[in-house]
């Protein structure tokens, strides 16, 4: 009676079929990126073993260079554990020390190599001891030469599970720990397709299978929830950082220097009282819009919406050398863009315009708040005199500040600014030489 290969077949479609979806998915992740290469890998390793190995065996026996056979099944667990690795570099260290568990993984890809080069050296033995033969193995038949093969998986596979619990401990990114943890329940299920015999080893794999499933599909549905939620109020790049290293990674409290731009609409209490509620609202969603893309394209993120004023922060959570000058670009898009607008807006009697703070300086910027609501937020003077020095500007004027000026020193912008006056600022003891942005 002919082998039947169908359920061996449909299984290795099943993971082919998982690695390009996840691939597509999640194509600039890293993490994803292994993953998909573990699931190619197990999908390969069915179809040489069923559709190549097996036949050949059957025909003409094992060559001497059948070890080759055994790589897709190296791989796999080389690419496992790689992911795995990956996931640990999206993890904060805080004060533990992560060196040993990632030494641990290492060793595991190490003992993967070591099965491979054991295949190399006994292809015949391989196919006909370890391949399928548990049962026999467990009798006592060709104990030996099992174990031989069996003994490097089994404690790599230990290891790499041990340091996936040590990640597990570190509180990972929830998305990253849903998928881990399915992970971890799936390995020896897919992993037994390699010892159970034939007729259950397609049952086995897909067990692993479609554990993992449930937690990967989880793992996209919660990136794809944050990533809806994330784009409407951070730039492209971090909310590009986010999906990659985890909200946490991301947000985690941290003391950096920045800068702080500041706008809001003058006359805007005059005009919203004077014009119909609707009209306001499409009036502030026209102008958040376009200091939204203004930010966006400068690397801001934008902190505060209150009413007529918007606070961005360039340079955190994702950190820019050239903050400074990103926030002068960045004033000067919204200079224009509410001149243009304002003009739009106003009539005869009722005037809109628009003003600009940008300050420089340490900040203090992460998540606040309780369970039920977190708040990314910064903590520093630069937050405070940008906003004062916003309220300060007249319509169109952008003010700054000493080290913004300073910041900038070595850069074209230089020559496009002018001093302007010493301002006495509230919660600041002395006066605040202010710097001019002049018109293009």
């Amino acid at each position: 009676m002919p082998f039947d290969t169908t359920p061996h077949v449909i299984t290795a479609l099943l993971a082919l079929g998982m690695a390009l979806a996840f691939i597509l998915a999640d194509r600039n992740s890293p993490t994803s990126r292994a993953l998909a290469l573990f699931l190619v890998s197990i999908g390969l390793s069915i179809a040489v073993t069923v559709l190549v190995e097996g036949p050949w065996a059957r025909r003409q026996g094992i060559p001497a260079w059948g070890g080759l056979f055994a790589l897709p099944e190296t791989l796999a667990f080389f690419f496992a554990y790689e992911w795995l690795l990956r996931v640990r570099r999206t993890v904060p260290a805080r004060n533990l020390k992560t060196a040993g568990p990632d030494r641990l993984v290492r060793i595991a890809q190490i003992l993967a190599g070591l099965y491979w080069m054991i295949a190399l050296a006994f292809p015949e033995h391989r196919h006909e001891h370890f391949i399928g033969d548990l049962y026999a193995a467990r009798a006592g038949t060709s104990r030996l030469w099992f174990w031989l093969f069996a003994a490097p998986l089994l404690v790599s596979l230990a290891l790499g599970s041990f340091s996936g619990l040590l990640l597990l401990n570190r509180r990972p990114d929830r998305a990253e720990s849903l998928r881990m943890l399915a992970f971890l329940g799936a390995a020896p299920f897919m992993a037994s397709g390699l010892v159970l015999p034939a007729q259950q080893a397609p049952l086995g794999t897909a067990i692993g299978l479609l554990i993992f499933l449930v937690g990967a599909v989880q793992y996209h549905v919660t990136q794809g929830r944050r990533a809806q939620f994330l784009s409407r109020f951070l730039a492209p790049q971090v909310a590009e950082m986010v999906r990659e290293r985890g909200l946490k990674s991301a947000t985690d409290e941290r003391t950096l220097e920045l800068s702080v731009v500041y706008c809001d609409l003058r006359g805007f209490t005059a005009f919203s009282e004077a014009t119909s509620s609707k009209k306001v609202i499409r009036i502030l969603r026209e102008y958040y819009d376009a200091v939204g893309t203004a930010a966006a394209a400068s690397g801001g993120t934008i902190k505060d919406q209150a009413g007529d004023g918007v606070l961005i922060l360039v340079g955190a959570p994702i950190p820019f050398e050239d903050h400074a000058g990103r926030a002068l670009e960045l004033a000067k898009r919204i200079r224009d863009l509410g001149i243009a607008l304002s003009d739009r807006w106003s009539d005869a009697e009722l005037h809109l315009g628009v003003g600009v703070g940008v300050a420089s300086g340490y900040v203090t910027a992460g998540v606040i708040g309780a369970a039920s609501r977190l708040e990314y937020t910064a903590v520093g003077a630069a937050v405070n005199l940008a906003a004062r020095l916003c309220s300060e500007a007249e319509h169109g004027e952008v003010l700054l500040d000493q080290r913004t000026i300073e910041l900038v020193a070595a850069q074209s912008w230089r020559d496009a600014v002018r001093p302007g006056e010493a301002l006495k600022l509230k919660g600041f003891q002395q006066p605040v030489q202010s710097y001019v942005l002049t018109p293009a």
